[in-house]
């Protein structure tokens, strides 16, 4: 999950680097704001996408972590407003609904990182700071009948930009079972 994306300089001793936090999750986001502040990170949170824009609009941040899936939308529609803001800003995204599909899009898109929560705080800090080791590889398994159809709802998702009612019909699925599907979490 190589990124062009410089690693972040070390904070000891300058002005600490400026992390914005986008999740909707707010113990996660206390959780992840008390280990970044450990860390020397100044932080910013962000518990919606709208919010999101204002915050990293009044102070460009340096790195950010994006939740994939918020209220008001998703997560990546922030990273082209990061990259013209601060260019070279390291974005980290974490998503509960973890698919091979979106973590494709994702890096195409220039994140450094896709994380699967739950992710403990020092993956998350060790992501932004591009200490991150890449992940060993998967051990030859095969995927489950469950996984297999869950990862090709989300990748015809993907290819309708995440537009539920167009995703049904090519699917030929009625459009609130695929609701259903989609708030679920991935099958193992």
């Amino acid at each position: 999950m190589a990124s062009e994306v410089q690693p972040v300089p070390a904070v000891g001793g300058r002005v600490p680097l400026r992390v914005l936090l986008v999740d909707d999750d707010a113990p996660l986001r206390r959780q992840l704001v008390r280990a970044l502040e450990r860390e020397g990170f100044s932080v910013a949170t962000a518990a919606s996408l709208g919010e999101a824009y204002q915050v990293a609009a009044e102070e460009p941040p340096d790195c950010a972590v994006l939740d994939l899936n918020l209220e008001d939308g998703h997560g990546l529609q922030l990273l082209d407003t990061l990259k013209e803001l601060r260019p070279g800003c390291r974005v980290v995204v974490l998503t509960g609904y973890d698919s091979i599909a979106s973590s494709v899009v994702a890096l195409k898109a220039g994140v450094a990182h896709y994380l699967a929560k739950p992710v403990a705080p020092e993956t998350v800090i060790a992501a932004l700071k591009g200490e991150l080791e890449e992940p060993e590889p998967a051990v030859d398994q095969p995927m489950s009948a469950d996984r297999i159809r869950w990862e090709h709802i989300q990748r015809v998702f993907e290819q309708c930009n995440r537009n539920v009612s167009e995703t049904a019909r090519r699917l030929n699925m009625h459009r609130r079972t695929l609701q259903r599907i989609l708030a679920k979490r991935a099958p193992r």
